[in-house]
């Protein structure tokens, strides 16, 4: 009976995943016109293509540094204060609103008489073009992208035993080591879960780099949707996407694993 109840969850992964997947395999042995072909693979390996992949992983890199940087002190705060679930909630409310109504805000914000340059004008800056940038681009996706880093780490911070601070601060260690030797190794298994849910979709952007940067920010997502939408050559576009899945599971691979020996490691001053 028990086995019965995996059929629709077979199905599911059938149909929306292993389908998908397969299909876009198959098409990237095809040309524009139809004809079985290796020339996809060939042209993602030239030099256009190069670096637009490094262009991706950089961007993407950034985007992950500054989300990390941002939560992971944002969650050490909310872990400290009375109403932890309050001020949870207020930083993810922004994810309920659509992505395209947040990219627009933030097309006003950046516009020349939106607010940043209304706040620049009285601090006697000048003008400041951020909107088209890829300053603009980078700090929207880190806004859009904090609390699905924040999240996992605020969970694995939150669930560390309060009597493991206290005994270090006991011991001797300055906040620094406690942070260091304690918080860090204890809380590794949210870092890496946060990585995963930014690094991962900030490959394949797509929609922000053309509407905040008006396409001067190129990704491997921007490449894969000008390939099936404006020259439709899916054959190319679906070779792309192989490889940003490729990419995506070496991404992955590099951030799971298990953390007993970082864990098993904490209490060492």
């Amino acid at each position: 009976m028990r086995k019965l109840l995996f059929i629709p969850y077979l199905i599911w992964i059938v149909l929306f995943v292993v389908a998908p997947l397969g299909l876009m395999v198959g098409y990237s042995f095809f040309d524009i016109s139809g004809n079985p072909t290796l020339e996809n693979y060939g042209a993602f390996f030239s030099s256009e293509y190069f670096e637009m992949t490094l262009s991706s992983f950089w961007y993407a890199f950034l985007i992950t540094l500054f989300s990390l940087l941002v939560s992971y002190p944002l969650a050490l705060a909310i872990r400290q204060t009375k109403h932890k679930m309050f001020w949870l909630l207020l930083i993810i409310l922004p994810t309920w609103i659509n992505l395209l109504l947040k990219t627009y805000a933030f097309i006003g914000m950046f516009g020349k008489e939106g607010l940043v340059n209304a706040v620049a004008a009285a601090f006697g800056l000048g003008e400041l073009q951020l909107l088209f940038s890829d300053v603009a681009f980078i700090i929207v996706s880190v806004y859009i992208f904090i609390p699905f880093m924040l999240l996992p780490i605020f969970n694995a911070v939150d669930g560390i035993d309060s009597n493991l601070l206290s005994a270090a601060r006991d011991l001797g260690a300055s906040k620094w080591d406690t942070l260091r030797r304690v918080l860090l190794p204890l809380s590794l298994p949210g870092i890496k879960t946060g990585i995963q849910v930014v690094f991962i979709p900030s490959l394949s952007l797509f929609m922000i780099t053309r509407l905040i940067t008006g396409n001067k920010v190129i990704t491997l997502g921007t490449a894969i949707e000008q390939q099936f939408l404006t020259t439709e050559n899916w054959g190319m576009g679906a070779t792309i996407g192989v490889f940003l899945i490729i990419a995506m599971m070496l991404v992955m691979t590099v951030t799971s694993g298990r953390s007993n020996k970082e864990t098993g490691r904490v209490g060492r001053l």
